[in-house]
């Protein structure tokens, strides 16, 4: 069993190392490299233990597989992200007062426009609601909507129960 696996890992590495020859023998043309030639390069690389520590898919692919036109495509949906912050006006309205928590705030009470769902979708909704108001202004506090051990539906969901 131990010479099996000896083999494997030697056409392994001869595979990996055929590849990386191929790889710098075409290095100009790095940039027409296609996604899928780039993930089998990342997961040959992954099995050798060529990575370095920790480095993602994304990482990989910035450094090994992109070339300078993808790095400038990639450059331009920067410049479009301003405009969001004019849409924060609009979402400050809210119909309940606000509890603050630390630096997440919450509704202090349930809306009275889904009076006609149940409890627990009316706090759902009322809790979303505010969530996304918190997020245009930057108020959830660091929370996300769900996270295992108390995300900020968690929490929001248990200070409207206690009302």
């Amino acid at each position: 069993m131990g010479f099996i696996r000896s083999a494997r890992a030697m056409a392994t590495s001869l595979a990996v190392l055929a590849g990386s020859a191929a790889w710098i023998g075409s290095a100009e043309i790095a940039h027409a490299m296609t996604a899928k030639e780039c993930h089998a390069k990342f997961t040959e690389s992954r099995k050798a233990g060529t990575l370095t520590s920790g480095q993602t898919y994304k990482e990989f692919k910035t450094a090994q597989c992109s070339g300078a036109e993808a790095e400038a495509d990639d450059s331009a949906p920067a410049t479009a992200t301003p405009a969001a912050p004019a849409a924060t006006p609009a979402a400050t309205k809210e119909t309940a007062s606000p509890v603050s928590s630390g630096n997440a705030v919450f509704p202090g009470q349930v809306s009275s426009k889904y009076s006609s769902l149940s409890a627990g979708a009316a706090r759902r909704k009322t809790c979303l609601d505010q969530y996304h108001a918190n997020k245009a202004n930057g108020g959830n506090g660091g929370l996300t909507w769900i996270k295992k051990g108390g995300g900020y539906y968690s929490l929001c969901n248990k200070r409207l129960k206690s009302q």
